[in-house]
């Protein structure tokens, strides 16, 4: 009886953990939770032409696993965009990734990119924009195809703060957080 009793407990505590991550946590949040909140961000101004990118990346232990600097350029033809980014990672590593945009009059967002498994989904309101994908990792990271959220906020300088959860089986396996700002052209 005390092993039932034990059992049920632990299955209790998952649940409360489960729920609190659904209902309260990172995934809880929705894009209109910010509609009315601060300046409204607009991707195709404020991820537009040079952009300098800085951020880390956090293993599923909470430890940072790695650091990087971005080097991005963003261009729009209406609601059409193309982001080029290139970045170099603090073991000497680079990547490049071109994603293409298309920004909706409703606020709604599709990507593509080279590495995503299928289309990215997503939506701008108020001051937060949205975006889900899957990201198929590059061999030497294992190759893992991840499911992505990707958070960005506008702050009133500007620079946009992103926050990305990845996950695996839905657990997560890796977050990143980074600011994005436009780079002073010389």
């Amino acid at each position: 009886m005390t092993l039932l009793w034990i059992a049920l407990g632990a299955g209790m505590m998952l649940a409360a953990f489960a729920a609190f991550g659904r209902f309260a946590g990172f995934h809880a949040q929705r894009p209109e939770d910010y509609a009315k909140t601060g300046q409204a961000i607009d991707l195709r101004r404020d991820l537009s032409g040079p952009i300098l990118c800085e951020g880390v990346i956090y293993g599923p232990t909470g430890r940072v696993v790695s650091r990087f600097v971005g080097d991005f350029h963003a261009r729009w033809n209406g609601n059409h965009g193309i982001m080029e980014e290139r970045f170099a990672y603090d073991s000497g590593r680079s990547q490049t990734r071109v994603w293409q945009l298309h920004l909706n009059d409703d606020g709604t967002l599709q990507a593509a990119a080279d590495d995503l498994v299928g289309a990215g989904q997503g939506r701008q309101s108020g001051s937060a924009a949205c975006l889900n994908y899957r990201i198929r990792l590059e061999e030497d990271a294992g190759g893992h195809v991840l499911n992505v959220r990707d958070w960005m906020y506008l702050a009133p300088n500007g620079t946009i703060v992103n926050r990305s959860q990845f996950r695996k089986y839905g657990l997560k396996v890796g977050e990143l957080v980074a600011t994005m700002r436009r780079k002073e052209v010389a």
